[in-house]
């Protein structure tokens, strides 16, 4: 089960000029949610890559200040993850994440977001104990409601706890990320989604260089006014060139991921449910596996 609560209200406002939109705010907030994941195969799910049973508990607090067409935004979240008997990997960890990030409005039909963020103690696809600092630059479109267009391109440097680098010291890794999303609003909480993303990371560790590529589609329906689903569909390929399989060639993965959530908002509450399926296919023997995912949360907002 898991519990979250969110906090969010404005507490001071500057006036800037006359008129909506020009009147600068102040709203802080805060969110802590706990819950539960069971993996028979651990996924992609950042930050929370658990195989096997585990639980964990989720901080957040921040700022707000903007009007209408600005917006700055900083962030501070940790989550606290503990590994129960069944699972593999570390017993237990804590991530860290510093967000800070300006959202500008281009017109009527462009916004341009700037983000930089770190990371402490992030579990990634490559290594089990990672630091990261990353800068973003995403550009949305929205010419009408029903049609949203973004592309997003970031950078990521990253530092390995594992020893592995010159003299002993932490392996260093860094590379880029492009993401595609298009979503077509069909009615209220109506949506489909589709989303592109290529990948890699270079290091001169030949264990922590890696390629992806993605595709999925989502589509979210509301039951009733309180109930939605959304089922999803998402194909992975990842090539790590310095992981040799037995054959002699570099490890290729191929992931096949169905999954089914259910958001359930009866007032204040936030019920949600997922349930996912993970077929991997992989040159590497020991790679060839696969399983189910499944989470809970429970919150409530005030």
């Amino acid at each position: 089960m898991c519990a979250a609560a969110m906090l969010a209200m404005p507490v001071a406002a500057q006036d800037h000029g006359p008129g909506d939109g020009t009147q600068w705010k102040l709203d802080p907030f805060a969110r802590v949610e706990l819950g539960i994941v069971s993996a028979e195969s651990s996924d992609r799910e950042e930050e929370l890559i658990v195989n096997g049973d585990g639980g964990f508990l989720r901080a957040q607090a921040g700022v707000e200040f903007g009007n209408h067409d600005t917006q700055i935004r900083f962030e501070a979240d940790r989550i606290f993850v503990e590994r129960f008997g069944s699972a593999t990997g570390r017993d237990s960890f804590d991530r860290d994440r510093l967000t800070v990030s300006l959202d500008q409005k281009l017109g009527e039909d462009f916004e341009v977001q700037l983000r930089a963020r770190a990371y402490d103690d992030l579990v990634t696809i490559e290594s089990a104990d990672t630091d990261e600092r990353q800068a973003a630059l995403r550009l949305e479109y929205e010419p009408v409601l029903d049609h949203r267009a973004r592309v997003q391109v970031t950078w990521r440097d990253r530092e390995y706890d594992d020893g592995q680098g010159p003299d002993g010291s932490s392996s260093q890794g860094d590379g880029w990320r492009v993401d595609g999303e298009y979503r077509h609003r069909i009615g209220r909480y109506h949506y489909v989604n589709f989303d592109l993303r290529a990948e890699e990371i270079n290091s001169d560790n030949p264990l922590r260089s890696y390629t992806r590529e993605s595709a999925s589609v989502s589509y979210t329906r509301p039951i009733t006014r309180d109930l939605r689903v959304r089922p999803a569909l998402e194909v992975r390929h990842t090539r790590f060139e310095g992981r040799i399989t037995p054959s002699g060639d570099p490890r290729e993965d191929t992931q096949i991921v169905p999954e089914v959530e259910l958001l359930y908002w009866p007032g204040d509450w936030r019920i949600e449910a997922e349930a996912k399926y993970i077929f991997s296919a992989s040159n590497d023997p020991v790679r060839d596996r696969q399983g189910y995912r499944l989470s809970l949360t429970v919150g409530y907002v005030f």
